[in-house]
């Protein structure tokens, strides 16, 4: 059934939904805590719950600018990214976007998650710049004030790293969904469509690919086909309405919408035209995908649609019985989320669920669906529809097809079982 759709009892949507929570609540009514009458009257000092005066309501709070660039709370503390075990250095390596802790669709510019081939280099905005060249009609250098004198534009977009999930091929390896998914983010960002500067430069007839170049210690590379450049593709400088943060490409990143994140190069600080792929070490002897056959699959570039639920999800525990919402996030690096179903049997039975809109297309798609548990151990499991028709496949129907040397883009359902104590763990089904 489609959203915008009355349901079979002609309710329409928003009385379709509250219909469905009632049911979820039942007879249990809202979740919460009876007040008790005269409870303030009797309460001792020190205590700060309703209905008492709690002690910082008792005195001036800090002043402004405390500091002047705001940080989170610090009963916050424990929402932050986590490195990975897997690298032998920490500046080739990556951190996982704590997605278990995050409301709505984007990642807080702190949260998002990292991948370095070489750290992150240091870099002076008034001396970097961006050299166009190659197959071009007049090779030109933009520093970062010309840059911003382009016409700009403003888009929210996800990014994922194609080796997202890439421990659980096999056997479930990750406790938390930012073990298993945390190479997953969704930005607003802000820049120059690359399509604006080719012109600027007049693309010649014969190219077909440009080489980016980052400006970091591995001065990583790769190609980038001439269509993409001209569809989506944008040179930005601003995150979630401020600069780049430095791990994040400061001051100057490739931004290909739905593309693997290896390729959104950050520290951009070349591009070249070409009228072939350049066959660079990150595109020949990494991120490719070896088949059963010990052939590879190289410029597998999008991300296919994926979901995954973020609450309930391993490493948490249900309170007790009752209502809760399944929530989670979708996305597709080829348009926009149709439809997500919620699974509570393992797959055997789904239910659509609610997505948060507009819904937008290669950007993280919220969703929601409500549940009541009875105290029995269930398996929770989402499928993801994009606007092609693709259905986010199951882990052996991937398996079947590509083997277990496959590193990159599994993007099958996750499950994660909820025992009878409200444990929830990851499993495979």
């Amino acid at each position: 059934m489609n959203d915008d759709m009355p349901d079979s009892r002609g309710a329409a949507p928003d009385a379709k939904r509250r219909r469905l929570l009632k049911q979820a609540l039942g007879t249990v009514g809202a979740l919460g805590v009876p007040l008790i009458a005269g409870r303030g009257v009797a309460a001792e000092a020190g205590d700060n719950q309703a209905p008492n005066v709690p002690e910082w309501m008792r005195s001036q709070g800090k002043p402004i600018l405390s500091p002047a660039y705001g940080v989170p709370s610090t009963f916050e503390k424990d929402v932050v990214r986590t490195p990975t075990d897997l690298t032998t250095t920490k500046t080739s390596s990556w951190s996982f976007t704590p997605l278990q802790a995050l409301e709505g669709s984007i990642t807080p510019n702190g949260l998002v998650f990292e991948r370095h081939h070489g750290g992150v280099p240091t870099i002076d905005p008034e001396q970097h710049q961006l050299m166009l060249h190659g197959l071009v009609e007049r090779p030109l250098i933009f520093d970062m004030a010309q840059l911003r004198r382009f016409p700009q534009v403003s888009i929210k977009r996800f990014l994922e790293c194609s080796g997202n999930t890439l421990t659980e091929w096999e056997k479930p390896t990750g406790k938390t969904v930012q073990d298993t998914h945390g190479l997953l983010s969704c930005c607003e960002w802000t820049g120059v469509p690359l399509a604006t500067l080719l012109r600027e430069a007049g693309v010649k007839d014969k190219a077909k690919w440009i080489l980016a170049e980052g400006a970091d210690a591995s001065a990583l590379t790769r190609s980038i086909p001439m269509d993409k450049a001209l569809d989506d593709a944008l040179v930005v400088y601003a995150q979630n309405g401020e600069a780049l943060r430095p791990e994040q490409g400061y001051p100057l990143r490739l931004i290909l919408p739905g593309f693997e994140g290896n390729m959104q190069v950050k520290w951009l600080r070349r591009l070249e035209v070409g009228d072939a792929p350049f066959m660079t070490r990150e595109e020949t002897s990494k991120y490719t995908d070896l088949m059963p056959s010990g052939k590879a699959r190289q410029f597998t570039f999008v991300m296919d649609a994926k979901s995954v639920i973020t609450a309930p999800s391993g490493g948490q525990n249900l309170a007790g019985k009752g209502f809760y919402e399944i929530r989670g996030l979708a996305w597709s690096g080829r348009g926009r989320i149709k439809r997500v179903d919620v699974s509570v049997d393992g797959g055997r039975n789904w239910q659509q669920a609610e997505l948060d809109g507009p819904v937008q297309p290669k950007c993280l798609t919220r969703f929601r669906l409500p549940w009541r548990w009875k105290g029995d151990s269930v398996l929770l499991q989402s499928r993801a529809v994009d606007d092609t028709g693709y259905v986010q496949p199951t882990r052996e129907q991937l398996v079947s097809v590509r083997g277990t040397n496959y590193v990159y883009h599994l993007n099958a359902i996750q499950t994660w079982e909820v025992s009878s104590s409200g444990e929830v763990s990851n499993v495979h089904v």
